[in-house]
């Protein structure tokens, strides 16, 4: 049998969120959630996602790709800030 993508869980704080969804993507998470829990321990799905949503992320290289963008941008404003004189009052 192949692993599964998405491995063991980490512990994380918590955010609540409520997300609308086809009937067809829950059946397949609650499908996921099943083999899931046969391979690592029993887990509901709405407990998975998240994790399933952080996976997605990581993987996506244009994400990626952008965030570095932004976050060297961000580096830069910030730099470009510290470097101008502050104003006498």
């Amino acid at each position: 049998m192949s692993n599964l993508k998405l491995g063991p869980l980490p512990k994380r704080g918590i955010v609540r969120m409520t997300v609308p969804m086809p009937e067809p993507l829950k059946e397949e998470l609650d499908l996921y959630a099943a083999e899931y829990g046969r391979q690592y321990g029993e887990v509901d799905t709405a407990t998975l996602i998240p994790h399933m949503l952080e996976a997605f992320l990581r993987s996506d290289r244009g994400w990626r790709s952008r965030k570095a963008k932004l976050a060297g941008e961000a580096a830069t404003a910030g730099v470009a800030k510290l470097a101008t004189p502050a104003a006498d009052h």
